[in-house]
Formats: structure tokens, C-alpha cells, sequence
């Protein structure tokens, strides 16, 4: 097999699985959603405005369903289990009171995620009374305790797969804070014992146990009155939980806790004279890419499996031992084995050598060309890593220096700056973790040189005022976007593709609508400090004559775009006068116009024609005044 230079020495950021794309620790999570099903949760909270009233039970089983969705897309191998608590019918590997397991048929308790599981789960507050029901399951007189039950039969579930490749977390959702409230005496103390016992020998097998917690308008969740032992806050009463009393409040909280931060890979940090400690990477931001296609059987709708054999062309025989490639030189095929081939592409070790240290203004903006890395000490391998990274954070910190260093992929070698980022902590909690952000420095021959001025044919260089740069900077501020975030835009198409596969596999009638963020805002760039804004710079850059000057080519005369942009203009002025635009405003007959019509009037004030029908005509009332 002839070997193909391009795939021999491709670079890591051609091959889609790369450590940016792939997750090499934990790829798989198995999660627990822990729902409390007590009387109390079925009460309706009375929201402010004109709010719809819901339940916070409603409110817990909604945010699960649009969980589900988004993990089906995001991380479809990992499992999930929903288990009701304080329940009166009982359904469980243990077979306990109080602890009802939903699940569908073909699919085992702790399972990936599927539509058929997302269907009936939609429709499972209609019918909860009557199949599963409600009841409370700690009271006065009994010893039944059915969160020490719930959360014993998510240990159990969660037995599942090694700690060293799952993620096991427990999702607790319930608004009541303390649930021995009416246990009294040696009884309540002894069953918070054992609850809280149960609790940690979870998280002794490597369950982390979080809560989300639903408060009242009036009477806010306490934390501290029980579960912040449970989930191991004592101690720190800095720590704050976020409660939720609207639905949108505890999607976001939900969504928070799905995008856990994993371990890309493991780095070896050499230092000096042999010193080296283990860092772990995480990468921030990532690409969105749409989920690998799935080949199917026409008939059984099953997943097809490709096998690829190698036939001899001499014998026509099936070549048994896997086939060595070559190249040719001088006349003769040189052969390579799968193994020298490795080694061939192995141009390091892949490990991170410290070279020196450097000033922080030594460090350029245009030296970042991809998303960094962060970099977080780890003791697992290497004792002691913790500790000496702190002392070299610290120091970076305290004298502004930052670390140029040696790192090799495995055919991608390059020199890298590591930042040390401070923490930053707000209103008792963390904001931003400790630890340094690693720079993929570039090439020499990565950075361009500055362009050429652009001049006009005689010869002069085009330089603005002092009065263009003010109008300039006035409508920058103008359309300026406050607390501006790539995160606040999504990729419409994705959205657009999810969405179609949504109501196919859900079998819905209609499809979900999709908000493209990516659209300018047009009722914010027609607002009249926008336009004016807007006008005054045009004015200060063009002139009177805008129209013409904003075509001119180097010869002078205006290009046939602007004859026909200016006729245009002149027709729809013509038209627009043809119609009583204050009365058909005021009666509200605008509806009845064409959008051919409508733009008669958007085009002669000079506003933006795009859009739909609706969009059109609420410009031109919004440019009425009416």
C-alpha cells in the first residue's frame, strides 16, 4: 500500500479526533435524577405577574425532559435513571418502600437515554396519581424513611461501570428542607444518622450527590437545616446553593450541572533537573459538531457494521496479517510496518517542557490563534504536583511572568505560553478556578506582515477627520452590545437539524420552531437614535451626495448598482405619495397592503426592507410614532 504523505504528517487540528474532540478520561456519565414525589411538592406556587401557576413537581419533571433532550444530543452514551421517592406504589432492584423507578419497555433501569423514554416520560405527571401516587414517606410513628430508601437504590443503581471511567452523580430535586421536620426525639436523631451515613458511603464509592433545591415566593430554601450535611458543605458556610422557584430558573440550574467539565488528558510537566508533575487539561471551548451519521438496514432498521478485508491481487487470497505500506525509492519499495510508521510520526514524547519565563507584555493578543487549554494540577500519579504548582502559580502571579514551554502532539510540536489565572471569588462563591491557561503560540511564519496602505490612482492616502472619527465612534456606542458573549448565540442550523430529528424521533406533528440569534436586530438599528447616529456618520464620510459617492470606482463616475439603487429610491418615493400612510396607521388597514406596497414607504424613508409582512410593518409604525 503506498503511503500518502498528507495522511502520514497531517496536523492535529485535520484530524477530528484530536484532543480537542475527544474526551480521554471519563467519556461516559452515569446519572441518577432524584425526584421527590411528597404531597408537598404537588402544591401550586403562586407566581408574580401574569404567570401561569405550575407545581414545583411540574416544574422538576419539565426540566428533566428538556435535560434528557439536550443529553441525547450532547452526550448520547451516557445513562440516566428517574426515580421517584415518597411514592405509594414501589417499583426497584431492592424492592423497598417508597422508591418508584420509571422506566419504558426494552430498556433497563440505568440506560442511555432514548425517544420511546423521553415520550411516555412527557406524559407521566397526567397519570402519576393514579399509577404511581403520592404519599409522605418520613412521618411521626413510623421508621419507614424513604430518602434513606431513594438514595439506597441509587447506590445500587450507580454500581454500574468504574469510578476511573463514569462520572456517577446523584440529581436530588425537592423543596422541602428539612425532611425529619416531624420526627421528634431519639428517632429523628437516629434516622438523620443513618440517612447522612448512607449518604457518604455513596460518596465514598465516588457518587457525588448534588441537590436543587425549589423554594416558595415567600419562604426560601434552607440549606443548612439538613441536606448541606448530606451533600458534604459543613464546614462551609461560604458555599451558597441557588434555589429555583420558576421553571426557566431551574432549566438553567439543570443545564449547569449536565456540561460538567472533563478531563481532556493527562500531561507530563518537566521542570528542571528531572522534576516533573502531572497536570490535567480541559478544554474550554470546543467546536459543536452534529452527531456522527448512523447507517441503518432498509428493512430490520438495525445498525449496519462495515468490514474491510484485503484481497491479494496475485492469489485473489485473503491477506490474514494487516498490510505494510511503502514507498518508493531509487527503484525500490521501501516497506514500513504499522509500528514504524508510529514511530515515524512520534516527533516527541508529547510532554510539556519549561523553558523559561518571560513578561506578561511580551505576550501579544494576535499570539492566540486557537482556544487555549486549561491546565489544572493532579496528585493521582504524581505526589506532590499540587504543591509545587502552587508555588509556580504564585510566583507567575507575583512577579507577572509567564511560562514559555516546550509541547509536542504527536506530530504537531510547538512552543506554548502558560498564564497563571488567578481565583476569583463573588458573593461567597467562585467565579474562576486557580490555574493556568495554556497558549498555543504560533509559527514565524503564522504571522502575516501589515498589508499595504490602500491609496487612491493619484497617488494620496485616505485618512479620516477628527469629526468622521467622533461620528464613527458615536455610532459604535450607539449599536454598541452590552455584556456581549458568544454564548448568548447559537448555530441556527445545528438548532435547525436537532430540531427535525426531535420531531422525527418523538414522532411529532410539527416541528419546533428556531430562533435564528444570528439575525441583526432590526427594530434596535431602526430606532431613531440608531438612524440618527447613523445618518450623521454617512454625512460626515459622503456628504451631501452620499448615494453616488458611496459607488464611485477609480474613474469617477458612478456604477450602473448605484443608477439602479438611485432609481429605485426615486420610483418607491413616487409610490409611497400614493397613499394616505397616518390614515391606513390609524385604522389599521396596514395588514391589507402587499409587502410590495409596504416597502414602498420603507424604501423612501431609507429603512431597512427585510423581514417578514409583520416585521415591515411594525417598522413603519415604529417610524410613525404611532
Amino acid at each position: 500500500m503506498d503511503l500518502d504523505p498528507d495522511d502520514v504528517f497531517r496536523d492535529d487540528e485535520d484530524d477530528p479526533d484530536n484532543d480537542l474532540y475527544l474526551d480521554r478520561e471519563s467519556t461516559k456519565e452515569l446519572l441518577v435524577y432524584l425526584v421527590d414525589a411528597s404531597p408537598k411538592m404537588f402544591s401550586t406556587t403562586s407566581l408574580a405577574g401574569d404567570q401561569k401557576d405550575e407545581t414545583h413537581f411540574h416544574i422538576a419533571l419539565s426540566s428533566i425532559s428538556q435535560s434528557l433532550k439536550t443529553r441525547i444530543i450532547n452526550s448520547s452514551y451516557d445513562e440516566v435513571a428517574i426515580c421517584f421517592f415518597n411514592t405509594r406504589e414501589k417499583k426497584n432492584l431492592l424492592d423497598i418502600n417508597g422508591v418508584f423507578i420509571f422506566d419504558v419497555a426494552e430498556r433497563e433501569f440505568l440506560d442511555r437515554p432514548t425517544a420511546r423514554l423521553i415520550k411516555e416520560f412527557d406524559c407521566v405527571e397526567e397519570r402519576f396519581v393514579k399509577e404511581i401516587g403520592s404519599q409522605y414517606g418520613i412521618v411521626s410513628g413510623t421508621r419507614e424513611n424513604s430518602l434513606y430508601n431513594a438514595l439506597w437504590v441509587a447506590q445500587a443503581l450507580l454500581r454500574k461501570g468504574s469510578a476511573k471511567m463514569a462520572d456517577k452523580r446523584i440529581l436530588l430535586f425537592t423543596n422541602e428542607d428539612d425532611p425529619f421536620e416531624n420526627i421528634k426525639g431519639a428517632t429523628k436523631i437516629d434516622m438523620t444518622r443513618t440517612t447522612l451515613q448512607r449518604a457518604k458511603d455513596a460518596q465514598d464509592l465516588g457518587i457525588s450527590i448534588e441537590i436543587l433545591p425549589l423554594s416558595w415566593p415567600d419562604e426560601k430554601f434552607n440549606v443548612s437545616l439538613f441536606y448541606a450535611d448530606l451533600i458534604g458543605l459543613e464546614g462551609h458556610p461560604q458555599f451558597l446553593v441557588s434555589t429555583v422557584e420558576k421553571l426557566e430558573d431551574m432549566k438553567d440550574q439543570l443545564r449547569k450541572r449536565i456540561f460538567k467539565k472533563r478531563i481532556v488528558k493527562k500531561i507530563t510537566f518537566s521542570i528542571a533537573n528531572g522534576l516533573s508533575i502531572e497536570l490535567n487539561s480541559y478544554a474550554l471551548i470546543r467546536p459543536t459538531l452534529p452527531g456522527a451519521i448512523t447507517w441503518l438496514d432498509s428493512v430490520s432498521n438495525r445498525p449496519l457494521k462495515t468490514e474491510r478485508s484485503f484481497i491479494c491481487s496475485d492469489t485473489g487470497a485473503l491477506l490474514q496479517e494487516p498490510p505494510k505500506r511503502y514507498q518508493s525509492y531509487k527503484n525500490e519499495n521501501i516497506t514500513f510496518s504499522a509500528e514504524e510508521l508510529s514511530e515515524i510520526k512520534r516527533v516527541t514524547t508529547g510532554n510539556l517542557h519549561l523553558l523559561g519565563f518571560k513578561p506578561l507584555s511580551c505576550l501579544k493578543d494576535h499570539h492566540n490563534l486557537r482556544p487555549s487549554t486549561f491546565v489544572f494540577p493532579s496528585d493521582e500519579e504524581v505526589i506532590g504536583s499540587t504543591s509545587i504548582f502552587i508555588a509556580l502559580h504564585r510566583s507567575m502571579l507575583r512577579l507577572k511572568r509567564f511560562a514559555l514551554a516546550f509541547f509536542g502532539s504527536s506530530s504537531r510540536p510547538q512552543l506554548v505560553a502558560l498564564i497563571a489565572q488567578d481565583e476569583i471569588i463573588s458573593h461567597g462563591g467562585q467565579i474562576e478556578p486557580p490555574g493556568m491557561h495554556m497558549i498555543y503560540l504560533p509559527y514565524s511564519e503564522d504571522i502575516r506582515h501589515v498589508e499595504e496602505v490602500y491609496s487612491y490612482s493619484n497617488g494620496a492616502t485616505p485618512k479620516a477627520t477628527d469629526d468622521q472619527i467622533m461620528k464613527a465612534a458615536a455610532l459604535m456606542n450607539r449599536i454598541d452590545l452590552k455584556d456581549f458573549s458568544v454564548f448568548q448565540f447559537s448555530n441556527p442550523a445545528l438548532q435547525r437539524h436537532y430540531a427535525v430529528l426531535q420531531a422525527l424521533a418523538l414522532e411529532e406533528l410539527d416541528i419546533p420552531e428556531t430562533n435564528d440569534e444570528t439575525l441583526p436586530d432590526e427594530e434596535g438599528m431602526s430606532r431613531p437614535a440608531v438612524v440618527s447616529a447613523l445618518e450623521e456618520f454617512k454625512l460626515s464620510v459622503y456628504g451631501d451626495n452620499d448615494d453616488v459617492e458611496s459607488e464611485l470606482v477609480d474613474n469617477g463616475k458612478a456604477s450602473e448598482t448605484s443608477k439602479k439603487r438611485k432609481a429605485v429610491a426615486e420610483n418607491a418615493v413616487k409610490e409611497c405619495a400614493n397613499f394616505d400612510w397616518d390614515d391606513l396607521a390609524d385604522s389599521g388597514k396596514l395588514k391589507d397592503l402587499t409587502v410590495v406596497e409596504l416597502k414602498f414607504y420603507l424604501t423612501a424613508h431609507k429603512l431597512p426592507v427585510g423581514g417578514k409582512k409583520e416585521a415591515l410593518i411594525s417598522r413603519i409604525l415604529t417610524h410613525m410614532g404611532k
